[in-house]
């Protein structure tokens, strides 16, 4: 799929509750971050919104079977869903295009795919994973049981809008739980035509619920419900904090959280392939405009390759295309919106202000009768203390700090707030895995950077990046409460 006319994408303005559309008052316009058009309105859930579909997803967790149901065919319902989502996408390609950054040609080819394949992972916990019998005395009988939650809370970013709710609502609904998810009031749509084809697939109606509205007003109000018995968030540091004092004020309750993410790519001089490298490099910044948790914004690398380097990668951002989503071969899409622009720009200048020299970029793109574009920046010349440093920009914007030696280049990796991931560039294994075991970041790739189809492999930071993991085993785990059961077996007898 390269290209498609927005103007015959439609959307529904509703939440999704029961199984079956609900609409509420028009609260706020929805824009097209390619031209910036409004394209639809959306209704911002209240406290009594946030409640009905608790509630729903509550009645719905004990008095359907979702929970209790075989787990094999709580499986084969959840596989059933991926072939339906597989078999959907143009239409989910298109309604994720239109109203976010991901260009055609990526939602198509990857991420309504890779949604698909994360819940038919997920399907296959289901019955992998139960419990245990417990090491005890001979005339005891222990055993762990584990036990759905109940209803879980979750809130998907708009950077990836159904690729973060896949890794949210899969992992929660193959062990048992209903879920109420809210995603983004940027990236409205696709969530709910993800619930649809739930239903479709044979999910009792309830068990996956999505309503609209910002964190402020209905973020807020699902966090602090009493029937929310976890929350899983994925977004800034600063609201993830917020979220934490939330549940801790309305009753404890476990959170899962991926945040912000300042994540440093050290490039050694005997790197295999600097050329390749430079692409690497480049990709990991300018991929999604850098509007990605675990972008490598921060290049690190040996002095005596660092013109080399550095070159590589200004080419590598030279043919980058910048376009509309909707555009065939759009290879640099916008800045979600102009709030998030200016605030790019913001931290471009005060960084220049305090030291940084513009190497490449620095300023907006002008396309035509599109919205935000920004230019994939490199800053050269930037100190530890510099705000381009020390802030996540959420943009195309590349810090180059340079070291002479092993141990220099770990002090710069190191950084005082975030943690979530690292990249480390060497023909030495040995160097390798020193880097990793002093790097603290809750990923570190080697001689590559970015996520594969593996959705074993877990992620989720260290510091404010995060606490507590997406993905793997680990996801479906910290979806489930564990139960103590110890028998006497001499009673009675």
């Amino acid at each position: 799929m390269e290209s498609f006319d927005p103007a015959l994408v439609s959307v529904r303005s509703a939440h999704f509750i029961g199984g079956r559309y609900v609409s509420g008052p028009v609260a706020m316009d929805v824009a097209r971050p390619s031209d910036g058009a409004v394209y639809a309105d959306l209704p911002i859930a209240g406290a009594d919104e946030v409640d009905r579909a608790v509630e729903n997803a509550w009645q719905a967790f004990r008095t359907s079977d979702w929970a209790r149901r075989a787990p094999r065919e709580r499986a084969r319902v959840m596989r059933r869903w991926a072939e339906l989502i597989e078999a959907d996408v143009d239409t989910l390609a298109r309604i994720e295009s239109v109203g976010s950054t991901r260009p055609i040609r990526d939602a198509a080819a990857w991420d309504v795919p890779f949604t698909a394949e994360c819940i038919r992972f997920y399907s296959e916990f289901a019955d992998k994973i139960g419990g245990e019998v417990a090491a005890t005395r001979p005339d005891h009988l222990g055993m762990i049981v584990a036990e759905p939650y109940g209803v879980i809370g979750a809130i998907a970013p708009w950077n990836f809008p159904l690729v973060m709710a896949s890794w949210k609502v899969a992992p929660a609904l193959a062990a048992g739980n209903a879920v109420v998810l809210k995603p983004s009031e940027l990236t409205p749509f696709s969530a709910l035509r993800l619930a649809e084809l739930a239903v479709e697939a044979g999910m009792p109606p309830g068990i996956f619920n999505v309503i609209q509205g910002d964190g402020r007003t209905t973020g807020d109000a699902l966090v602090r419900h009493p029937r929310i018995a976890k929350v899983t968030f994925t977004g800034s540091s600063q609201t993830g904090a917020a979220i934490m004092a939330a549940c801790a004020q309305s009753g404890t309750k476990p959170v899962t959280l991926e945040l912000g993410g300042k994540s440093p790519q050290v490039v050694f001089a005997d790197a295999p392939d600097l050329d390749l490298v430079a692409r690497r490099v480049a990709g990991a910044i300018a991929g999604n405009a850098g509007q990605v948790c675990v972008a490598g914004s921060r290049l690190i690398v040996e002095k005596r390759v660092v013109s080399r380097l550095v070159d590589g990668i200004a080419s590598a951002f030279a043919a980058l295309k910048p376009g509309h989503t909707w555009a065939p071969g759009t290879t640099l899409p916008p800045i979600i919106s102009s709030v998030q622009a200016q605030r790019i720009e913001g931290i471009v200048k005060r960084a220049v202000e305090q030291g940084a020299q513009i190497a490449v970029g620095g300023g907006r793109l002008p396309v035509a009768g599109a919205g935000a574009f920004y230019a994939p920046t490199i800053l050269t010349g930037v100190s530890a203390s510099n705000e381009a440093v020390r802030e996540e920009v959420f943009g195309p914007v590349l810090t180059v700090q340079t070291f002479e030696s092993e141990a220099e280049a770990l002090a710069l990796a190191s950084h005082e707030k975030y943690g979530l991931a690292a990249g480390v560039h060497t023909a030495d294994i040995g160097r390798a895995l020193r880097a990793m075991r002093a790097i603290e970041a809750g990923t570190v790739w080697i001689n590559r950077y970015g996520r594969t189809a593996d959705f074993v492999i877990p992620t989720g930071g260290y510091k404010q990046s995060g606490l507590g993991k997406d993905l793997g085993r680990q996801a479906f785990e910290a979806n489930l409460r564990f139960k103590s059961v110890l028998i006497d077996l001499n009673q009675g007898a």
